[in-house]
């Protein structure tokens, strides 16, 4: 027994080495600082040259004496090379962290100094201060899987093409403008039929290079119009198969009057369709709905809403707050916010339905998780 108890002893006091690591990422070369027991090792590398990487880890690790088993921990800043790199650091073992920027704490006298060197340092530093029981220093982004980030793709192409649809629409609008005249919809394809009668204020055809410009402009214009025409198409068919877990909470969420395809595949893709939310509380946070309050000595006053989290998302909640409000007025919601801000000013109403949009949230989650309908709520017709 007091043998097999030393054995056991024995096989215990294996210890772990642990090597920090940061990254701070830039266009062409990539700092990576190192660090073990107080010690520090910083290396520049090209950008996004993976075996270098891997040959930078193991010098360190022969400058550091680190021998056998070497638990890896590193970090980066989240930005424009996304989560690939995050991807692959957890296929070699390596426990990766990707952070938000903006939660990153800095120094607040006037003029600081600023190099990739000084930012790697600084992450190396909160790295270890983060690991040694510092949670809340800064914010860790949650890293959505291959499939939940492939499904972002669609609904945000969308969002550009109707972007560059308004711009089009705008600048061809604007331009017949400067000669007087006035179009309601270019996107019409009667529209260059309909140019060839124009006439500026003089009663003349309209000249030859302005012309050949709309004409461009116009195909330009048709040619995004195809393509969102297109995308929608691609969101229907999906939906008919609906033959993934996402996919089911899209149809889910239309069920309820006054949310159509859009606005329920813009929720479940950015929001609800890959994260795990644990109370109402982060549901707000991660919106950006939640209230700054500023409460320092005698001075008290609300800085409004935070907007520290998904911008897209928090845009939709407060566009479908408004069409909550008129399809939905029988709802608790509704009700709530016609008896609280409908009385008041423009300004009072603002404020209200930024409230509703939060609670919507909270209710849209409830009703895809747990299957509760919104109190009051009403299910559109079953189409036979």
């Amino acid at each position: 027994m007091k043998k097999t108890q030393r054995t056991l002893r024995a096989k215990n006091s294996t210890k772990v080495h642990v090597l920090q690591l940061a990254f701070e990422l830039s266009l062409n070369k990539w700092k990576l600082a190192f660090g073990h027991n107080g010690k520090m090792r910083m290396v520049s590398i090209d950008a996004r040259d993976l075996d270098q990487i891997q040959q930078a880890i193991e010098k360190a690790k022969k400058r550091f004496k680190l021998d056998g088993e070497v638990k890896i921990l590193s970090c980066y800043e989240a930005g424009r090379d996304g989560f690939w790199l995050h991807r692959y650091l957890l296929s070699c073992g390596i426990n990766n962290l990707v952070v938000d920027s903006s939660s990153i704490e800095v120094n607040r006298r006037k003029r600081r100094a600023k190099t990739d060197r000084i930012d790697a340092k600084k992450l190396l530093a909160m790295l270890i201060r983060y690991h040694g029981g510092e949670r809340g220093m800064w914010s860790v982004v949650n890293v959505p899987g291959m499939e939940a980030e492939e499904g972002r793709h669609l609904h945000r192409e969308l969002d550009v093409l109707k972007k560059e649809r308004k711009m089009h629409r705008s600048r061809i609008k604007s331009l017949l403008f400067q000669h007087g005249i006035v179009v309601k919809n270019p996107s019409s394809r009667r529209f260059l039929i309909e140019l060839e009668t124009f006439r500026n204020w003089e009663g003349k055809t309209l000249p030859l290079d302005f012309k050949a410009r709309l004409i461009r402009e116009h195909a330009r214009l048709r040619m995004v119009e195809e393509q969102i025409y297109g995308l929608k198409k691609e969101q229907e068919q999906r939906l008919e198969r609906c033959d993934s877990s996402s996919l089911k909470k899209v149809a889910q969420l239309m069920e309820l009057r006054g949310i159509g395809v859009a606005s329920s595949w813009k929720f479940v893709m950015e929001f609800f369709g890959w994260r795990e939310f644990k109370n109402d509380k982060q549901i707000g946070a991660l919106a950006g709905l939640t209230p700054t309050p500023y409460d320092s000595g005698g001075y008290q006053r609300e800085q409004g809403i935070g907007k520290d989290g998904n911008k897209r998302v928090r845009t939709l909640a407060v566009e479908m707050a408004w069409v909550w409000i008129r399809f939905q007025p029988q709802s608790k919601l509704a009700q709530w916010y016609r008896q609280r801000f409908e009385g008041g000013g423009s300004r009072t109403r603002r404020i209200g339905i930024v409230a509703v949009a939060r609670r919507l949230l909270i209710d849209l989650w409830r009703f895809l998780e747990f299957g509760v309908i919104p109190e009051g709520a009403s299910l559109k017709p079953m189409v036979r």
